[in-house]
């Protein structure tokens, strides 16, 4: 005789095929691809998500037995994460959108609440404070219970760290514009904030040692420089080399984000000496050789986690790591790549050939070496074969156009990092990290990254973010508050040269 639990588990597994194979059959009726917009769903669809959640979504419980009101079974939540897992991504849509709009804000509640607020405002304050808190407790939506319920689950976090994977993945390709959708995703990142909060967050050194699930997740994750085969990961992760991870406990074996260091004598001010492939992996570290930590890349390995403050604090916390294991050492900077110059090149160059203001980016003797250089006419004829050369890596071959381009690109990436801005802050995204953290934008260095990608991506060009110790708060405060980037005089002075040739 089969027993009855076992019986259950069978009633929901053909419950759950049975909503797959309606939202599926609806889908191939259907002529979009990717995520879709279920705003006219099926009946059967609609039936079939209306059990899971109503099933699973427990309601608010009032105000007065908040604190008394039992937890849902466990199995709610495990069914839930069942469930979604078991959809295809162009079904997920659906089910968010239905989550967050029907299981969200009590409006009516909420709006009532407001009114009976505003009526207060002469009473006492401890009258006040009672409808303030009741109207905050209002303004939760119902499935933040779920969420919460969820975390406390094996493999709880992780999940929720998924889902809003997919949220953020819905919201950026617009397949949905419904503001329920962005509330959900604005709920699950306060959540994920609190339980990622620096003090919860455990610093591990990576090392050679460390277990071999590790080490691949390291080498797939990083999206700087990438890991070319397990020589080179040993190398990253030995002398003369630190690769540190933030890790937490409801997510075990998973680096949250990871952090490389490279020791050296100096300010490196380029890659090449950091990642090359033949450098030996036997030598012991010479303490007196090592005068500086470079940070030459930092990745976020949990798409889940955007927005969530773990780079500027992982920092910090290797800052005072090193300053421990070499107390001597003074000299902290980034080496960092500078995604996005060439494409904005581009477009600059565009622009100013579309409004026939190509001579106003280069100075006259300029134009003239790249017309030799490229044996082009005066005027469009040469912008389009400059705006030509930056699209290939052929230019870096040649020393005389190398040393041509040198000066025109040094000071159009020092503009673009300094003078490029959104909404007042750096337009560049990187720079943006490093100035919040308090950074100054130290110096820009040319032939810094000859591989293809860093070709591509900024000819050639990175930069160094100087972390000095003792002006990083304040430093931060002026970028934050007011705006200021803090740069050096060789910055500055790029800066100058680009407003002058370019007449603004």
């Amino acid at each position: 005789m089969i027993s009855h639990p076992v019986i259950c588990a069978l009633r929901n597994s053909v419950r759950c095929w049975r909503h797959r194979a309606v939202l599926k059959a609806s889908l191939e009726a259907s002529d979009f691809s990717g995520w879709r917009c279920y705003s006219t769903p099926v009946r059967g669809v609609v039936t079939g998500m209306e059990e899971i959640l109503a099933r699973v979504v427990a309601p608010l419980p009032t105000y007065e037995t908040r604190d008394k009101s039992p937890p849902p079974p466990e199995a709610n939540s495990v069914e839930f994460m069942h469930f979604y897992r078991s959809l295809e991504k162009e079904e997920k849509l659906g089910f968010l959108a239905k989550l967050s709009q029907d299981f969200g804000v009590d409006h009516k509640s909420a709006s009532e609440l407001a009114g009976k607020l505003l009526d207060t405002q002469l009473r006492d304050l401890a009258t006040i404070l009672q409808v303030e808190d009741r109207l905050r407790y209002c303004l939760t939506p119902r499935y933040k219970q779920l969420l919460n319920h969820i975390s406390r689950v094996e493999g709880g976090v992780k999940f929720l760290v998924d889902l809003r994977a997919d949220v953020l993945e819905i919201i950026s390709s617009k397949a949905s514009e419904s503001p329920h959708i962005r509330d959900l995703n604005g709920t699950l990142k306060s959540l994920l904030s609190e339980w990622f909060s620096v003090g919860l967050l455990r610093l591990e050194r990576i090392t050679w040692q460390s277990p071999c699930e590790i080490l691949q997740k390291i080498s797939q994750y990083e999206a700087v420089h990438p890991v070319r085969n397990w020589t080179d990961l040993k190398r990253r992760v030995g002398p003369y080399r630190r690769c540190y991870a933030f890790t937490h406990a409801a997510m075990p074996g998973e680096p949250l984000v990871v952090l490389h260091v490279a020791l050296t004598e100096d300010i490196s001010n380029n890659i090449q000496s950091i990642v090359r492939e033949f450098a030996t992996l036997d030598f012991e570290e010479d303490v007196n050789k090592i005068n500086a930590a470079i940070f030459y890349s930092i990745s976020s390995t949990q798409a889940g986690l955007q927005g969530v403050e773990l780079g500027n604090y992982l920092i910090k916390r290797v800052v005072r790591e090193l300053q421990s294991e070499f107390p001597h050492m003074a000299q902290f900077s980034s080496l960092s790549p500078i995604p996005g110059f060439s494409s904005w090149l581009q477009g600059l160059l565009s622009q100013y050939r579309k409004e026939g203001r190509g001579s106003d980016l280069l100075s006259e003797q300029e134009w003239g070496e790249v017309e030799k250089a490229t044996d082009s006419a005066p005027g469009t004829p040469a912008v389009d074969a400059l705006r030509k050369l930056i699209s290939t890596s052929e230019w870096m071959r040649s020393e005389r156009l190398s040393r041509v381009l040198e000066p025109v690109l040094m000071r159009l990436c020092a503009w673009y990092l300094y003078g490029e801005k959104r909404r007042g802050y750096a337009l560049n995204p990187v720079a943006n990290f490093h100035l919040q953290n308090g950074a100054t934008m130290w110096r820009l260095n040319w032939h810094a990254d000859t591989s293809p990608r860093g070709v591509a991506n900024s000819c050639g060009i990175m930069v160094n973010y100087r972390y000095f110790l003792n002006e990083t708060s304040t430093n931060s405060a002026l970028y934050l508050q007011n705006k200021v980037i803090v740069a050096s005089e060789q910055v500055l002075g790029l800066v100058s040269q680009f407003q002058k040739n370019s007449k603004l």
